[in-house]
């Protein structure tokens, strides 16, 4: 019902803009100074090229190595746990009015001549927010009864997404807010698309890397099994 929704308003609204929205037939000499998909690769190859992007690039792109457990695991740990996906899902609600209102006052501090101090500034507290995480996994089972998990674990929980929220953002917005100080005004729109690209794939390689190392980096323990190890698939199968 939900995909159906909101399938059918993607269709309405973008029908209604094919219909009713007029090009302007004005033309306006381009600023930018690519003329085709051939010269702005071209023009990508160039800008990567130069020593501070190159820098700049491999420091984004192994940025979020730290975090990557934290964001792409717990959620999937906590349901192994116990926790109802739902109830997860619901906690999710909250923090839609929080991620309208952060990038509204974060950007507050990213607007000065220096916005990546934001973002230095959140990543301790984004790393120590990974060990919370990894506490709430650990406290899940403990804290567990027959009628499903208390009232305060959820308070936790609620506390811990809504911390790790602030930090997210406050690195998100400063990383744009500096791709779109640095990008050339002349070809602003090329520029600010490939140090976005290059900044959305430092968050998600460590991802897939994370979940694809959870299975071989956790511990299993073979119950009624004498001298038989769980250390593979296969293994923990049979």
């Amino acid at each position: 019902d939900f995909l159906f929704f909101w399938g059918a308003v993607f269709l309405v609204t973008t029908t209604l803009v094919a219909l009713l929205k007029k090009e302007n037939k004005e033309l306006i000499p381009a600023k930018e100074e690519t003329k085709g998909i051939t010269d702005t690769y071209r023009l990508l190859f160039s800008i990567i090229k130069m020593p501070a992007v190159l820098t700049f690039c491999v420091l984004i792109l192994t940025s979020k190595v730290g975090f990557s457990a934290a964001d792409a695991v717990t959620g999937l740990k906590l349901v192994e746990e116990g926790v109802p996906k739902e109830h997860l899902a619901l906690l999710a609600v909250p923090m839609v009015p929080l991620q309208i209102i952060l990038p509204l006052v974060i950007s507050k501090y990213t607007a000065g001549p220096q916005p990546l101090n934001t973002f230095y500034k959140a990543m301790p507290f984004r790393l120590l927010l990974g060990l919370e995480f990894a506490f709430l996994v650990w406290w899940a089972p403990k804290v567990k009864h027959e009628g499903g998990f208390p009232v305060y674990y959820y308070a936790v929980v609620v506390l811990s997404y809504a911390l790790h929220q602030i930090t997210l953002y406050s690195m998100y917005v400063a990383i744009m807010a500096f791709n779109a100080k640095v990008s050339d005004p002349l070809i602003g729109g090329t520029y600010m698309t490939l140090l976005n690209t290059v900044s959305n794939l430092g968050g998600n390689w460590p991802s897939t890397v994370a979940l694809w190392l959870v299975d071989p980096l956790t511990v299993k323990e073979c119950v009624g099994a004498q001298d038989h190890t769980c250390g593979t698939a296969a293994a923990a199968e049979v």
